[in-house]
């Protein structure tokens, strides 16, 4: 029996896994603060994962009769060797990393140092651009620091009232929910969506209030709310004089956003407006509740003013005197099993490990100390995904990609041109353990060892650090991304130390972390195995760690929170004659991310095994469809085909599709990859589309 953590979201729900070998393994949950003892069907189910008939275990080359197994040895020299040709002939920075948000601490760190050390380039970020960019951007703004929750999970349970603004977790992390009962007890939780998802009907009978507002307005939902707030006089006047900074700046950009003007642009009843405003309010500490917290997902994230959205969602909670109170605050819901860990220790294209900044020359010195080298050499930031990913096999861009985590060519806005790129390079080298869509257009595909199969460390959506524990060997053949980065750094004659153990290469990234805003210093192997809670920063072995973040000042340059006033533009691609309906995209139950795992398991592909179209009946009464007739969605970068599914619970305005499935019904085909202008986040969540009944 071995005590370990779920492969799949940040929830990281604690399991225990019996079993002598990958066909007998079977996953169980275990009680924990983030689970209570819940797990969903992912989970369950999840020791299938390891079994899958598809799985590769021998290095894979691309060849003119298709893949054939070689040698570790051929792949790494042959890899190598291009690898410096091309470099030579382009520079360090014609070969690319394309990084994922499911890699231990111990990958991700190990990753970044690869990229900038043995391949000398500047051209490296990961998936979780597409995820928690803009929720970070606006964190480290406002409150000088970027933790997804900047409390425990559990601190939700003594809530008067929640604002959870696009994430439906119910589908998409099940037992968390556990932890609205008490606020749903009180009609307190108010969940933001164009859909009645599971999620949003949780506030049925009382339970709370369901926003359905129109696709892409989350922010000027924002916007009313605080202006109600402050027109009421509802704010905590104390807290915002004492804690904070640019009140007047933040109250004059919201007073053009009275309630009938937000009910006109949104959808959302103004009389919902005021009493949601006043929800919050009255929950409020300084109103004598008994607490109140705003939640945003990338419901709310992914749109091209996602880092704007997030931030009048911080500034609301501000006004509100949530942030840093013994009962309140603002958090992100992290998606990825690793989102947090794994954008803190140098996979993101500007960032050094300790979410230190590559750009800055103390930061630069101190991680060339810990890596033995001259700060001189590292790289100068690089692109932002999308940028980067655009600008693979243009002139001047990336010849050659490394992907480690991540299935791009599902997964990314715009998707048909991202495997239109990927074929144009000279050399693309994809680390997974199944013939993904990604993996397909590869060179070659590196088998590599998965979680039930490795020993390290995840970060929770709370920025707790957790054991991820070896419950069986890998297959035979099988190496892990630690051997590759070594391996290949040593044919790439790369300075530094390149160590296989995750133990040792862990308490490499504490040092590299130590000082940082992710301090990681004083958290070990020892004590996450002796059971501590360890929540970073822990800058050492003697500090108890830091559950909650704010309590007394924020880590920015006055101590002070930061309020930011911010427009609202409405989404890039709007809607129009050609393209008259909103298109938004999610998840659903049985599925995580690209589908690349979850769709391989029986289980879960037997309840799911397409895509669908969420349509409300007056649109389908439109298009002549009544039951489960295809429909063809066209957007200006694609066309998808799939299923409908009539629902009054989507918008009349609006259709639903989940992005889990590739082929016809790959609706990342057709979303767009328009991104925020400051945390270089795609415009995913809306965009606008025609749609028709297939009759082919």
């Amino acid at each position: 029996m071995t005590d370990t953590h779920c492969p799949y979201c940040a929830l990281q729900c604690a399991q225990k896994l019996s079993g002598e070998g990958p066909e007998s393994l079977a996953a169980e949950p275990r009680n924990f603060p983030t689970n209570l003892g819940g797990m969903c069907q992912k989970g369950w189910t999840s020791a299938e994962l390891l079994r899958v008939p598809d799985r590769i275990t021998m290095p894979q080359k691309r060849t003119p009769n298709g893949f054939e197994s070689v040698s570790w040895e051929e792949a790494l020299d042959d890899i190598a060797d291009r690898v410096r040709a091309i470099g030579d002939q382009d520079g360090h920075d014609a070969v690319a990393v394309f990084g994922g948000g499911g890699l231990t601490n111990e990958k991700a760190y190990q990753l970044g140092k690869f990229a900038r050390l043995a391949l000398r380039t500047k051209n490296i970020d990961y998936n979780g651009r597409f995820c928690m960019s803009s929720a970070a951007a606006a964190s480290n703004r406002a409150l000088g620091v970027d933790r997804g929750l900047p409390f425990p999970l559990s601190d939700l349970n003594d809530a008067d009232v929640i604002l959870l603004l696009g994430s439906n977790l119910a589908d998409t992390m099940p037992p968390s929910v556990q932890h609205f009962g008490a606020v749903r007890s009180v009609g307190g939780l108010i969940v933001v969506d164009p859909r009645r998802s599971a999620t949003a009907q949780l506030t049925d009978d009382g339970a709370g209030e369901h926003v359905q507002l129109v696709p892409g307005t989350d922010l000027v939902f924002l916007l009313g709310l605080l202006h109600v707030v402050f027109a009421e006089g509802l704010y905590d006047v104390d807290y915002v004089e004492r804690r904070t900074n640019g009140l007047d700046a933040v109250r004059r950009s919201v007073s053009e956003w009275w309630p009938e003007r937000v009910a006109a642009t949104t959808g959302v009843p103004e009389t919902q407006i005021r009493r949601v405003a006043r929800m919050l309010a009255f929950a409020s500490p300084h109103k004598g509740g008994k607490g109140a917290y705003v939640l945003t997902g990338r419901g709310s994230e992914q749109h091209t003013d996602g880092t704007d959205t997030v931030t009048a969602a911080i500034n609301l909670a501000l006004v509100l005197g949530l942030v840093g109170a013994e009962r309140g605050g603002y958090g992100a819901i992290t998606g990825q099993g690793n989102g947090q860990g794994g954008r803190e220790h140098g996979q993101k294209a500007d960032q050094l490990p300790g979410y230190r900044m590559i750009a800055d020359p103390a930061a630069r010195a101190h991680v060339a100390e810990v890596w033995g080298v001259d700060p001189d050499i590292l790289p100068p930031p690089g692109l932002p995904a999308m940028q980067l990913l655009k600008s693979l096999g243009t002139e001047g861009g990336p010849r050659a990609l490394f992907v480690h985590g991540s299935n791009i060519v599902v997964s990314a806005p715009d998707a048909t041109d991202i495997a239109r790129r990927l074929r144009s390079l000279d050399l693309v080298v994809v680390c997974d353990f199944v013939p993904s869509e990604t993996a397909a257009l590869a060179d070659y595909i590196l088998p590599v060892t998965q979680w039930a199969e490795e020993e390290g460390t995840m970060t929770g959506l709370e920025g707790r650090v957790l054991r991820r524990r070896q419950a069986l060997s890998p297959p035979s053949g099988v190496r892990s991304e630690l051997e590759i980065f070594a391996e290949l750094a040593k044919r790439l004659d790369a300075p530094g130390r390149w160590s296989t153990e995750p133990r040792e290469v862990f308490d490499e990234l504490r040092r590299a972390s130590a000082g940082g805003k992710a301090d990681y210093a004083g958290i070990s192997y020892e004590r996450l195995d002796a059971g501590e809670a360890l929540y970073w920063p822990c800058p050492d072995e003697d500090h108890p760690g830091t559950p909650r973040l704010f309590t007394e000042s924020f880590p920015t340059p006055d101590g002070k929170a930061k309020l930011t006033a911010v427009r609202w533009l409405g989404p890039d691609d709007s809607l129009r004659r050609d393209a008259p309906v909103w298109l938004v995209t999610g998840r659903v139950l049985q599925h995580y991310q690209s589908g690349a795992q979850t769709r391989r398991v029986e289980k879960l592909n037997s309840a799911q095994s397409r895509a669908y179209v969420e349509i409300h009946p007056v649109l389908a009464q439109r298009i002549g469809v009544e039951g489960l007739e295809d429909i063809e969605v066209t957007s200006s970068r694609g066309t998808m085909r799939a299923p409908a599914r009539v629902s009054k619970d989507i918008r009349p305005d609006t259709v639903f599709v989940p992005f889990h499935f590739a082929g016809e019904g790959m609706v990342n085909a057709l979303t767009n990859s328009a991104t925020d202008p400051i945390s270089g986040m795609p415009e995913f969540k809306v965009c606008a589309v025609t749609i028709k009944r297939s009759d082919s």
